[in-house]
């Protein structure tokens, strides 16, 4: 059981990141040129010829899974789904935590290959899920959280309904803000409260220690050339 205390998120910034606006444009524009990993390119084949034989089950991505509860969580949650949750992370896919479904699996990919290769592979997920954490607080890491990240469009090109959390607000903002300026959607971003139905460890941990808890929920339209490609 994790501790009823945790730390709030520490950051010099009290507003969205000010270089958003540029860095999302440089993202619409320039390509990203990361070579992708061999082990998620065998991780996405294993998962796409998985989904495949689901065919008739729409698709729910949980990006960024952890140790694969809040997968397990949306598995049973949405019964007629099948629920992929990705995460880099061997050591915490490996961590017992019950059976899982039969309409759930779990992968180790890094993600920013995965949804690029996802993209390109005409998935078109119906629920698409980020939970806990990302932040990376300090001002100077700003290009590693997923707004200020060149694979942000990508992120939006899948479409479906996205649902992102956090403990801070700023983080969903500006997550709000990359949304308006990549796909013209405004999305509100709501405090909310979760009345015990946590999808992560994180979550719960959070909510236990009197932490606020944010959320913004966005209808995508798929839109795979949002991602620019080299020419």
């Amino acid at each position: 059981m994790m501790p009823d205390t945790s730390r709030r998120v520490l950051s010099a910034q009290t507003a969205p990141h000010q270089d958003l606006s540029r860095r999302v444009g440089r993202a619409l524009q320039y390509p990203l040129r990361k070579p992708v990993a061999e082990h998620t390119r065998i991780a996405f084949e294993q998962a796409d010829a998985w989904r495949c034989r689901h065919l008739e089950s729409p698709l729910i991505i949980d990006a960024g899974c952890g140790v694969g509860l809040s997968t397990r969580h949306l598995a049973r949650r949405f019964p007629d789904n099948i629920v992929i949750g990705i995460d880099r992370s061997a050591d915490r896919l490996s961590r017992d935590h019950g059976e899982l479904p039969a309409n759930a699996l779990l992968v180790r990919a890094d993600l920013i290959d995965f949804w690029r290769l996802a993209l390109a592979g005409g998935w078109q997920p119906q629920r698409h899920y980020l939970l806990y954490p990302n932040p990376y607080p300090k001002p100077g890491h700003f290009k590693m959280r997923w707004p200020g990240h060149p694979v942000f469009p990508a992120i939006a090109a899948l479409g479906g309904q996205l649902e992102l959390r956090s403990n801070w607000k700023i983080y969903v903002q500006e997550f709000a803000l990359a949304l308006y300026q990549v796909a013209g959607i405004e999305v509100d971003v709501e405090e909310y409260q979760p009345e015990n139905d946590f999808l992560t460890p994180f979550e719960a941990k959070y909510h236990r220690s009197g932490q606020p808890l944010w959320r913004l929920v966005a209808t995508l339209p798929y839109r795979p050339g949002l991602l620019p490609i080299d020419r």
